[in-house]
């Protein structure tokens, strides 16, 4: 193993950086070269590939998003768009390639190495939507940037008297909600995973008026449905003043939290170390509180088990 490829691909994650950062300085340790694939699989298919060295990832752990950008690449699912790709990796003499990324990325990585192409990859998704581990790279630093907003969001609903509803990323895994709903104090958690029962919701907030309470707020996930047409319902059955705030890609930037920056090295330096293994087709995660590697097929159909015991304390502490 003498040359080695990193990409990024799909959504960005906060922990990106840090991660293509602990790729490239481990490689080098080991007399490896390290090249760095722009734009995701789109970029592979056109040769946007570029020699990194130590100074390329110098001052980047603390960067949100990815110095080597992303997109998405329709084309990368033909057969002629993997053949593109497979010529450019023979022509660049890349032995293994280091892909950091969520599902879709993880199933372009199994087409590669269908085709002898020797990959790791790294869980980087602040859906957190990945059941093989325990965490993905950029979740806590999302839920993070998610906890602070609600802490602004509850002062100026304080001054006004209102209900907010906060919609966050999300479209079928509710961990973002889920976990910053638990840590920003809200009265209601509103998740794929669960039905959705609106009488409850507005009772809670009805109780919390009636005790003195002058805030309310509801955290919502995106796929549950429109977060206009929820608070609609809850101002006409309450009489509560409901706004709506929508978090949007903010949730996606900022600067990567402790946590994803140890766990984006450990899983970078582990990337490199499979690959000096002579090893391919394999997922890093996290299992408690442990790096550990699966097999890519047995990632990918791992499902995710939806944290319920976590979602009923939410309802207990929020009443």
């Amino acid at each position: 193993m003498k040359n080695i490829g990193i990409l990024t691909s799909g959504g960005d994650a906060p922990g990106m950086n840090a991660c293509i950062r602990a790729v490239v300085r481990s490689a080098i340790y080991n007399n490896m070269r390290v090249f760095g694939v722009e734009q995701g699989y789109n970029g592979l298919l056109n040769g946007k590939i570029k020699e990194m060295t130590l100074s390329s990832v110098a001052d980047i752990i603390h960067r949100g998003g990815t110095i080597l950008r992303t997109a998405r690449c329709d084309e990368f699912a033909t057969e002629e768009g993997l053949e593109k790709a497979l010529n450019v990796l023979n022509v660049f003499d890349l032995d293994g390639l280091v892909i950091l990324g969520g599902d879709g990325s993880f199933k372009g990585a199994k087409c590669l190495s269908d085709r002898g192409i020797s990959t790791v990859c790294i869980p980087c998704t602040i859906d957190n939507d990945m059941g093989y581990t325990d965490y993905t790279i950029g979740f806590f630093t999302a839920v993070e940037t998610v906890v602070d907003s609600i802490s602004k969001i509850r002062d100026t609903s304080t001054s006004h008297g209102r209900a907010n509803i906060v919609e966050v990323m999300g479209r079928n895994c509710g961990d973002i909600a889920l976990y910053s709903g638990v840590a920003g104090g809200a009265e209601s958690i509103i998740i794929p995973e669960v039905e959705v029962d609106i009488d409850n919701v507005c009772k809670r907030l009805i109780q919390g008026k009636n005790r003195g309470k002058l805030h309310s707020i509801i955290v919502l996930a995106e796929g549950v449905g429109n977060a206009y047409e929820v608070a609609k319902n809850i101002e006409e059955k309450t009489g509560t003043e409901t706004r709506v705030t929508v978090l949007g890609h903010i949730q996606r930037g900022g600067t990567p939290s402790t946590f994803d920056r140890v766990m984006a090295s450990k899983m970078g330096n582990k990337a490199v170390d499979l690959l000096l293994q002579g090893k391919t087709e394999r997922a890093i995660g996290i299992r408690e509180n442990e790096i550990v590697d699966f097999d890519l097929d047995e990632a990918l159909s791992t499902e995710r088990v939806f944290n319920n015991e976590m979602y009923e304390m939410a309802k207990v502490l929020s009443i």
